[in-house]
């Protein structure tokens, strides 16, 4: 099966959430997460910072509107679309504002819309903040299998890890379109939606520096410093107004080149030391 995904090099550039109260929201980001804030309309604001954006949207809380995927460039986003389409994939609109022209989006078993593209220009924000690109995104799911079939299987995301429950069903899957351990993860749940989003700063002492910074802003910590099992990265998490998970990573596991490595369902898998946040 050819890894299209993989090929393309595929990395998440933003994400849109929507909100009951999205300026409120999108100030939250701009400040906690380091962030410019840009009204564009009455309905739309975004938050920027080096190598991370949001869009906010007015709508229900804690969902997301679309997701946006850069791949690595014209060529790859071409061949992505002609394997999509080959898969009896539908094709529609790309909504992002952030793409140009050649982008498009799809819709996933789980009915998130899922944006390919390339930016429309080349990265302007210059604002003097912490490290911390925005990179991989976590769903929740009541089908963690199908999930796998639609990733994997269709788009073409390589697995890197599963967590299974002891009677063999698949608790966790983590894949990934280019050379970071995940791109795209799934939490089995009792829902469909958005388990959280991640930022990755790359050395445990900036995450030293993101915590300092949340005391200055008042936020505490909801889970960590600890380490993931799959993944080996450092988190500690926080969470936004409207109930968003959102964590600040390090040291992500790169360059994969190995075979798909199973973990029980446990919380020594979710935290190496300490305690965990069990899901389903």
């Amino acid at each position: 099966m050819e890894l299209t995904a993989i090929q393309s090099g595929a990395y998440l550039h933003h994400i849109a959430f929507e909100s009951a109260n999205p300026e409120r929201l999108a100030s939250y980001y701009a400040e906690v997460m380091d962030m410019d804030l840009l009204k564009i309309s009455d309905s739309e604001w975004r938050c920027e910072g080096p190598s991370r954006q949001l869009i906010i949207l007015p709508g229900a809380n804690k969902k997301m509107a679309f997701v946006g995927l850069s791949c690595r460039n014209e060529e790859t986003l071409a061949a992505l679309r002609k394997h999509i389409i080959r898969n009896n994939i539908e094709i529609f609109e790309n909504i992002s504002p952030y793409f140009n022209i050649d982008a498009f989006s799809i819709r996933d078993p789980d009915d998130h819309i899922i944006c390919f593209g390339i930016p429309d220009s080349i990265e302007k924000n210059q604002r003097k903040a912490i490290k911390g690109p925005i990179q991989h995104l976590t769903f929740a799911s009541l089908d963690v299998e199908r999930f796998v079939d639609f990733y994997h299987g269709k788009l073409g995301f390589q697995i890197t890890d599963r967590v299974l429950h002891k009677d063999g069903s698949l608790a966790t899957c983590f894949t990934t379109s280019n050379h970071e351990h995940h791109t795209i993860a799934c939490f089995k749940s009792d829902h469909n939606g958005i388990d959280h989003h991640s930022y990755e700063t790359g050395d445990w002492n900036r995450i030293r520096d993101w915590c300092d910074h949340f005391a200055t802003k008042n936020v505490q910590l909801m889970w960590g410093p600890g380490r993931h099992g799959p993944g080996n990265n450092l988190f500690v998490f926080i969470e936004d107004p409207d109930g968003n998970w959102i964590e600040v990573s390090a040291e992500l596991e790169v360059n994969l080149n190995r075979k798909t490595k199973d973990w029980p369902q446990a919380e020594r898998t979710l935290n190496l030391w300490g305690d965990a946040i069990l899901r389903s």
